[in-house]
């Protein structure tokens, strides 16, 4: 069962039919909305401010999400952050997608369908355009968004993490309201 953490009187809002991995960690001031998914390893910790996890969005093992006083972490509809990404008081909108171990730091927003490469460094209050590639350290807007990469980003990449929910529920892992957690 994932752990599930109460602090400062905030405990998890977990929706029924989002999938938490029996080694995640959700702590305080998160919500995780219906066909989300947390995957092995990763830790969101809502403990200075809130954490909101859009519907289908995946967070994907061993990503660190973190919030602090003056910045919440919003996590739009449809999103993809990849393993080991670590953010923190950021904004993505609906569709963005952060490769892995990428890194989004406080006060960025990446608008609608915006990509952050693999390994990319978003520094404090940077912004990536609707639709647009970003990548390197500090990343940068390279291009906009076409072709296979642009369709995927579009949806087809959450849907991927959707029929593997189902995996995992058919192998017996509860998804979040089963297990007790919500």
């Amino acid at each position: 069962m994932a752990h599930i953490v109460t602090v400062r009187d905030w405990t998890p809002r977990i929706h029924p039919d989002a999938f938490v991995a029996p080694t995640a960690v959700v702590i305080g001031n998160v919500v995780v909305e219906a066909g989300a998914n947390i995957w092995f390893g990763a830790v969101l910790r809502g403990d200075q401010n809130v954490i909101r996890i859009g519907e289908r969005a995946s967070i994907q093992d061993n990503a660190v999400l973190h919030c602090n006083e003056p910045n919440a972490t919003i996590i739009g509809r449809d999103v993809i952050v990849g393993h080991g990404a670590v953010m923190e008081g950021c904004r993505l909108e609906d569709f963005a997608y952060v490769g892995m171990n990428a890194v989004v730091l406080d006060g960025c927003v990446m608008e609608e369908g915006a990509l952050l490469a693999a390994g990319g460094v978003l520094k404090d209050g940077d912004r990536i355009p609707a639709w647009t590639l970003a990548a390197g350290v500090p990343a940068k807007p390279r291009k906009r968004l076409e072709g296979a990469i642009l369709e995927e980003v579009r949806g087809g990449g959450s849907r991927v993490y959707q029929k593997l929910m189902k995996l995992y529920e058919d192998l017996g892992v509860p998804l979040s309201g089963e297990s007790g957690s919500s």
